[in-house]
């Protein structure tokens, strides 16, 4: 089931740990071993979770690196549905192949 407008996981970040602590962007930074300019974009929603974010954000913050890798996998997929026109793909029989 599509989550309907899910935020960037930057957002997310921000709201639920950033700013309710009270961090600054460079400690978590710090502690994530990442520029504060790195993290910074992703909290903006300048650039997307990858892999290796994914690993460092799940030993910083908590959750599974699955999880974070879902949620932009979420937002992801719910900004190109916005924007692309399906109408022209089919559906081909690959069982007659």
């Amino acid at each position: 089931m599509a989550i309907y407008d899910p935020p960037h996981p930057g957002e997310f970040i921000r709201e639920l740990y950033i700013e309710p602590s009270d961090l600054s962007i460079r400690k978590v930074a710090e502690a994530l071993d990442v520029s504060a300019s790195t993290l910074n974009r992703l909290l903006n929603g300048r650039s997307a979770i990858s892999s290796e974010m994914a690993l460092r954000l799940s030993i910083t913050l908590g959750r599974s690196p699955e999880s974070w890798l879902a949620m932009q996998d979420h937002y992801d997929l719910w900004q190109v549905r916005q924007k692309i026109n399906l109408d022209a793909v089919r559906k081909i029989d690959v069982s007659a192949a």
